[in-house]
């Protein structure tokens, strides 16, 4: 298995740490997501376009009402209709309401440490590197993500006829094109790299949007209680099941986030320089350009502010040695969050002990997301949702 995909770093280390779960992590960075890819090699011989046509039909309207379906994508269906056993709509919504809640401290951190994190392996942002979408247009990604994530976190989202289940289906049919061009077309290394998007890199999107993201809200001062976080992990478990993690990977609770953390840390290959490029091209052309939005005063100061503000907190999230992996440069405020986050979740705490603030906030954010996610749009000329409907 290690010799199948020699470049993977501490292959052994990591079976020898986490036995069996070591071993799933390794297996899963050279399979990828067969019931996907079977869907796009079929619409590879339709015309063009009406693969995907077809896909958004049986979304709105269910398979059976698509005639001439492939086998292939009537499986996917019948994976993804039948829900799980372990599924409980009512804690999808929950949990939708309490990271809403927190939209401001959520869009932070999954730029400064999610992503961030994330690009500490240059194996997994291989695709994008190749793509050509890691290094350019950091904005307009945030935005996509931002579209998705705006559509399964809402009451419903997840439900069979939501926008979010549509959404999730969509990306990881985008997945399978895109790992579809690399093995044809882009001299992918399989035996080198494992495969393109694999299962193990599709886990650790979860855990990026799962702990990573939470340990840094957090550092915010973002106080959930035991309740809210089962519901949050709840919420990531399904997103991984419609994105096609499998259960031997996809994880359950926050112990399942962390070791997956920690495989992906333990097996990366050390950040490129396409990653220092990225991580420059999120912070500065992107977060730092909206935390200078919510500065007061104007000029040149404000935008410099920002940038060491983004800068601050990415060392704050992801630790020293990581951001300086990244070059991302040291500044004093990188101690903020340790300065700042008791007092905001002393704040937090008090105001959730008061009946009925909770839900005043959660809907005041969900009122207030829309407009926000609008405003962005316009502000970078961002007129699609994902990148399937992006007019270039």
């Amino acid at each position: 298995m290690t010799e199948a995909i020699p470049r993977v770093p501490n292959a052994y280390a990591a079976i020898r740490r986490y036995g069996e779960r070591g071993r799933l992590w390794l297996e899963g960075i050279t399979h990828a997501d067969p019931p996907a890819d079977a869907v796009v090699a079929d619409f590879a011989g339709l015309r063009p376009g009406h693969g995907m046509g077809m896909l958004r039909h049986a979304l709105e309207h269910g398979i059976d009402t698509v005639a001439d379906a492939p086998a292939s994508l009537r499986a996917l269906f019948a994976a993804v209709d039948a829900e799980p056993l372990w599924l409980e709509h009512a804690r999808l919504d929950r949990a939708a309401g309490h990271l809403t809640r927190h939209t401001s401290s959520f869009a932070i951190v999954l730029g400064a440490a999610s992503l961030t994190s994330g690009a500490m392996n240059s194996t997994a942002g291989l695709p994008l590197v190749l793509t050509g979408r890691y290094t350019t247009q950091a904005a307009v990604r945030s935005l996509e993500v931002g579209s998705w994530l705006e559509a399964i976190l809402t009451p419903g989202g997840l439900s069979r006829d939501g926008a979010g289940f549509a959404q999730t289906l969509r990306v990881r049919i985008i997945h399978a094109f895109v790992r579809r061009h690399l093995l044809t077309e882009g001299n992918w290394d399989s035996g080198a790299v494992g495969a393109p998007i694999p299962q193990s890199f599709m886990a650790f999107t979860l855990a990026e949007f799962g702990h990573i993201a939470l340990a840094a809200m957090h550092k915010l001062g973002v106080r959930y209680t035991p309740g809210e976080l089962d519901d949050i992990y709840h919420l990531w478990r399904y997103v991984g099941h419609l994105s096609g993690v499998g259960p031997e990977l996809n994880p359950a609770d926050e112990a399942d986030h962390i070791r997956i953390e920690e495989l992906y840390t333990l097996t990366a290959t050390e950040p490129s320089a396409d990653d220092r490029i990225f991580v420059r091209a999120l912070t500065h052309d992107y977060l730092a350009r909206e935390v200078a939005h919510l500065i007061p005063w104007g000029g040149r100061a404000k935008q410099r502010l920002a940038v060491d503000v983004v800068n601050g907190l990415t060392r704050a999230f992801i630790g020293d040695g990581p951001a300086t992996m990244l070059a991302v440069p040291d500044t004093r405020l990188k101690y903020a969050p340790t300065v700042l986050g008791p007092f905001l979740g002393g704040v937090n705490r008090t105001l959730a002990a008061i009946p009925g603030v909770n839900q005043l906030r959660t809907r005041r954010a969900f009122a207030q997301r829309a407009a926000l996610m609008n405003e962005q749009r316009q502000r970078y000329g961002v007129t699609h949702d994902m990148v399937d409907t992006a007019p270039h």
